[in-house]
């Protein structure tokens, strides 16, 4: 592993960015998403996703998303060859200029990838407004009962505001897509019971995934067809609301009418509350000043 400089991985990654053709603004803003995510420890959405976007189509980045439809209640955007991460990001930088009086529904069409659903989250917190963020993605989850793969991961995340912010983020996968992609750089072998082959047996090997000649598993084991529920709960909120061109993200963005989140940590008194590992990791990230990366992936953002 190399230690980096967070500074130095800032600046790879902006620099990886400006090679795609996206302008500085951009280019920073994919850099603090995926800067943000590798701090947190959630490498599956972190610097390793700029080596991925690198091995995708050509991605169109003078594409800016398109407002289609507004009311007070409701704002509809359609990404219009924006890749996700900017497309839902700057939806809701110009729903959070304008925020709702009460609550807002955000749909943002034909939006992928989105990355970590809290990095949203906590801009809307940020600003004092509860979010509700969901998105569907690539087909990658599989029936408990094996088949081809029918459902994105699905993550669903909550964000509230407060010092620190209250964030939960959820996959409604045994494992991330983008954990798949890390121990498929690594050459590491999935856990068993996170992958599942049309036939329903495990799968340990993460090409297989990538490969789409497997999926993965609903999270939840013995009960993972709660999870399958979830994820395909997701798939109906945002087919419906966004149609079915693409994946879709929807946002919630509503006035927060009292602290709901306060009562529930002091009942949890020293139990771990979800959210709090990632920051924590952020936190001591930020305090050491650096980052451990895979060698041969701090090779390619730094070619130099």
């Amino acid at each position: 592993m190399a230690t980096v400089p967070i500074d130095q991985l800032r600046a790879a990654l902006e620099a990886r960015g400006r090679e795609l053709g996206f302008d500085d603004p951009r280019a920073a803003r994919l850099a603090d998403h995926f800067l943000d995510a590798e701090m947190r420890g959630a490498r599956g959405h972190g610097a390793e996703r700029m080596r991925w976007l690198h091995g995708r189509e050509a991605t169109s980045a003078d594409a800016r998303p398109e407002l289609t439809e507004r009311h007070e209640g409701l704002a509809r955007y359609h990404a219009a060859g924006t890749i996700g991460y900017l497309a839902l990001a700057e939806a809701l930088d110009a729903e959070l200029a304008d925020p709702p009086d009460g609550a807002r529904l955000v749909v943002v069409a034909d939006c992928f990838p989105t990355g970590r659903l809290g990095y949203y989250a906590e801009a809307a917190a940020a600003t004092g407004l509860l979010a509700l963020v969901t998105a569907t993605s690539t087909p990658r989850i599989v029936h408990p009962d094996g088949g081809p793969a029918v459902l994105g991961t699905n993550p669903l995340c909550v964000g509230l505001p407060g010092t620190p912010p209250t964030i939960v983020d959820v996959s409604m996968g045994a494992i991330t897509y983008g954990a798949v992609l890390t121990a498929a750089a690594a050459g590491r072998p999935l856990s068993p019971g996170v992958a599942i082959r049309p036939d329903g047996s495990h799968e340990l090997d993460p090409g297989e995934i990538t490969g789409n000649r497997a999926g993965i598993a609903p999270f939840g084991a013995e009960q993972s067809y709660k999870g399958f529920a979830l994820a395909l709960l997701v798939e109906l909120l945002c087919g419906a609301l966004a149609g079915l061109d693409g994946h879709a993200a929807v946002v919630l963005l509503a006035r927060p009418a009292a602290d709901a989140a306060t009562p529930l940590r002091e009942a949890m008194t020293d139990r771990h509350v979800p959210g709090e590992g990632s920051r924590a990791r952020l936190d001591a990230a930020r305090a050491a000043g650096v980052v451990e990366l895979p060698d041969d992936l701090w090779a390619w953002l730094s070619p130099g």
